[in-house]
């Protein structure tokens, strides 16, 4: 695609705008992350992002039919099914937009992109119950705009796509002057930063620019994140039995570029590739200017050894006997398979309505299971679940109907679209906090109606102050507070209340402006870096405050948090 004007994008270039675009925001995920408001542990839109685009990217890649707009479903459908937080469900519905507008086409023009685009920001606004300016949500209408315009104009695709990458730009700048604490805390917003290096993306497939390593490869990434990910969900299976494993030994090398004794081949990427390549499968070659790093299954680790010599020091080298390692998998494999037939017959039943709670922690998740949550799906903070996550549970739970606690608002749009995907019905109780869904799980009642229910576990959210004890990850102002990094935060209901600089201390600030006259239980759940001397103090503290206050403490065992606090 080097043509001065570019009128068609075809199934094939379409395919490439994708895989692209997760590439790139797998490559800027932990930037993006930074962008957080809040200067806590748990930033996590880039993170959310890369891994719902890297789920759309995957269907693209299994799609059978071979026309844009089927290539268009795919990839919202898989952008739907792995939707990580309310950026990566916001970014689905871009996709759903762009894949209705998209339905018919062979391959597109450039209206036709405009189209999509303009019907992606109105299916983004619509999926938003109080669309907020300053969001991802200006970032994809302005450049929606922008597409009309071009195309309105008579632009060719690459032209077209350059204007909206402008736009984009443009107005991810000018988010801090739509929503004032971005202002104030120095940051653009994450979601609409996360759009950006979408579109941009988009513009190089098109302009001929990106390269086809970065189609597969993200950049900067580190190799053994990408060798994770490689190797992640594998499963013994009788195409995995040792002797059906053709290369048996996955070998990593890092090779410092030029450097040592061995050198004899000044560094050609593309020739020190195929060497590789013919040597085995499953390859990445990832090289900046001092380094190479590779990764190879292959039959002769000794060969892949001495060709990274020859070009530089080797500062790593690692060889597993994958054979070996796949026969210890099949081993646990068939003792797990035994177990779960041991216990099968004593899995509780689901009850006709189920609730459904995300949390982290092992003692979280049995203060949960003793309330009555039929099953803890693990994420929160750090790891939100993903649509498919909840659709997945709640199927095989078999319950006539189900409530989703999603304990954190951002997970709010990803329990709303499991709600479509399901054959049953689903109430989602918009709880912010553990707290706050430990709470709400006074009001269930596994008798009543999904309805009655949701009701009932809603109404109780207000009768709980939620308190969070972190600390700052950097340096900021917030709400007129100078915040260091490493000091610790007190939050009440999600607004900063308290900076510290020593854990107790901040505790007690904070529990003090949770109280008033009415409060009659102080629940302190205690984090798995909790220490015991803190622990002690801070319940002697509760006492201190109010001598009439009746105090628990749980062994919660949550990162992050040394502290939850509510009051009751």
């Amino acid at each position: 695609m080097t043509a001065e004007k570019i009128m068609t994008i075809t199934a094939a270039d379409y395919g490439k705008m994708v895989n692209a675009a997760a590439a790139k925001l797998t490559a800027n995920a932990e930037n993006i992350n930074k962008l957080n408001v809040f200067p806590v542990p748990d930033g996590d839109t880039g993170t959310n992002m890369a891994m719902s685009m890297a789920s759309g990217a995957q269907y693209e890649r299994d799609a059978q039919e071979e026309t844009v707009g089927a290539l268009a479903k795919a990839t919202a459908k898989g952008l739907l099914m792995g939707a990580r937080g309310n950026s990566g469900v916001i970014l689905s519905q871009i996709f759903r937009g762009m894949a209705d507008s998209l339905a018919d086409k062979d391959n597109l023009s450039a209206r036709d992109l405009a189209d999509a685009l303009m019907m992606a920001a109105q299916v983004a606004y619509k999926s938003v119950m109080k669309p907020t300016e300053g969001t991802i949500l200006t970032v994809i209408r302005e450049s929606a705009a922008a597409a009309d315009e071009a195309a309105n104009a008579g632009a060719d695709l690459l032209t077209m796509m350059d204007q909206v990458a402008h736009a984009a730009q443009v107005a991810l700048d000018k988010t801090p002057d739509l929503l004032p604490v971005l202002k104030e805390v120095g940051v653009v917003d994450s979601g609409g930063q996360g759009l950006v290096l979408v579109l941009s993306a988009f513009a190089e497939v098109i302009s001929g620019t990106v390269s086809e390593e970065s189609l597969q490869t993200p950049d900067n990434a580190e190799l053994d994140q990408m060798v994770s990910k490689l190797h992640a969900g594998a499963q013994a299976n009788e195409s995995l039995r040792p002797e059906n494993i053709k290369y048996g030994y996955c070998t990593e090398v890092m090779v410092e570029i030029g450097k040592g004794t061995t050198v004899e081949k000044p560094f050609d990427y593309q020739t020190f590739y195929d060497y590789i390549a013919d040597k085995g499968d499953s390859l990445l070659v990832i090289n900046d200017e001092d380094v190479v790093k590779v990764h190879v299954h292959t039959e002769d680790p000794g060969a892949i050894i001495h060709w990274g010599g020859e070009f530089g020091s080797l500062v790593k080298v690692k060889v597993d006997n994958m054979r070996d390692q796949q026969q210890a998998v099949i081993d646990e494999q068939e003792k797990e398979d035994q177990k779960n037939q041991q216990t099968a017959q004593e899995q509780k039943p689901a009850p006709d309505v189920a609730v459904f709670a995300v949390a982290a922690g092992d003692g979280v998740a049995q203060l949960f299971d003793s309330l009555g949550v039929y099953q803890v799906i693990t994420g929160g903070q750090t790891m939100n679940p993903s649509t498919a996550d909840f659709v997945e549970a709640i199927e095989k739970s078999q319950a006539k109907a189900a409530i989703i606690l999603p304990n954190n608002s951002n997970i709010f749009l990803a329990a709303d679209q499991a709600k479509d995907l399901v054959d049953v019905p689903v109430e989602v109780v918009k709880s912010r906090t553990i707290q706050q869904g430990l709470t709400a799980m006074l009001g269930y009642n596994p008798a009543a109606s999904v309805t009655d229910n949701q009701e009932a576990m809603t109404e109780q959210l207000a009768t709980v102050v939620s308190g969070q004890i972190t600390h700052s990850v950097r340096d900021t102002t917030l709400n007129g507070q100078t915040i260091k990094k490493g000091d610790w935060l007190g939050m009440v209901d999600g607004e900063i209340v308290v900076v510290g600089q020593k854990l107790l201390e901040t505790a007690k600030d904070t529990l003090a402006k949770m109280l008033d006259d009415d409060s009659e239980i102080v629940t302190i759940i205690t984090g798995k870096d909790a220490k015991k001397k803190d622990i002690k103090a801070l319940t002697e503290a509760v006492a201190e405050l109010d001598e009439d206050l009746e105090c628990e403490v749980h062994d919660g065992g949550q990162d992050l948090y040394p502290f939850l606090l509510s009051v009751e």
